[in-house]
């Protein structure tokens, strides 16, 4: 990340083009700029970007991350008019960080609520509503922890506070009922990200459905700034969507 401050961006966005190898290129584009600028905007002017290093260990091979993308859903498959698109290795690391609200080398109080990294590098297709700017994020990962103890950390570690380079954020975790299906083990949650040196308009808010099926772990993520609205009729048809092509394998 910069140094320097830089201007406040907004979330990512994705462009439309009239046709269908335009459209996406300007989307991949728009994803990589948004994450890019994203970064940027929370990291260098008060607002943090969540996330945890990833372990080294594992199957995180170029083989085993195109496995983890073959389950992903297909862009075709996110529902309207969520324009998605399937993100590099680089890019995708960055996108999974925003997702569990702790930045990678944060001073995390209380000390065991860091996020417990998985044991593959992440798959990540992202997909924006232009209209509105949200954003509804498929992350997949190996892991060897269940759900369950997912849970359990959640459930103690309601309120985090990180701080990175002299920046703290609060992020509050709220668990709700979890959505019936056909997994392993599923969690529903509702996240804020709130910078102590940000404005409203950056504040990030979740509404996340976590899924698993066998060592794979599946996030679809509703993500808006400062603005608590809930597309949950597309939430949950993509989590349905993405968890049964796990299923099938």
């Amino acid at each position: 990340m910069p140094d320097s401050p830089c201007p406040r961006q907004p979330p990512v966005s994705v462009v439309r083009r009239r046709t269908s190898t335009g459209r996406r290129l300007s989307t991949l584009l728009g994803v990589l700029l948004g994450v890019v600028a994203l970064g940027c905007a929370l990291a260098a002017c008060g607002t943090t970007i969540s996330g945890h290093p990833r372990s080294s260990s594992g199957p995180n091979s170029t083989a085993a991350v195109s496995e983890l993308a073959r389950l992903l859903p297909n862009p075709s498959q996110f529902p309207a008019p969520y324009a998605a698109v399937e993100l590099p290795p680089d890019t995708a690391e960055q996108a999974a960080h925003d997702l569990d609200g702790i930045l990678p080398g944060a001073r995390v109080d209380p000390e065991d609520c860091v996020p417990v990294p998985p044991v593959s590098e992440p798959a990540v297709s992202v997909g924006t509503d232009d209209a509105t700017r949200a954003t509804l994020t498929v992350e997949l990962v190996r892991t060897d922890h269940t759900l369950g103890t997912l849970r359990q950390q959640l459930e103690r570690c309601g309120t985090v506070r990180a701080t990175q380079s002299g920046t703290s954020a609060t992020v509050t975790t709220e668990l709700l009922p979890p959505p019936p299906l056909d997994a392993d083990e599923t969690v529903a949650l509702r996240r804020t990200v709130r910078s102590e040196a940000g404005d409203p308009g950056t504040t990030r808010i979740m509404r996340t459905l976590l899924g698993q099926v066998g060592d794979v772990r599946i996030n679809v993520t509703y993500m808006t700034f400062g603005d608590d609205s809930l597309d949950g009729e597309a939430l949950d048809s993509l989590f349905t969507t993405a968890v049964s092509k796990v299923r099938r394998g």
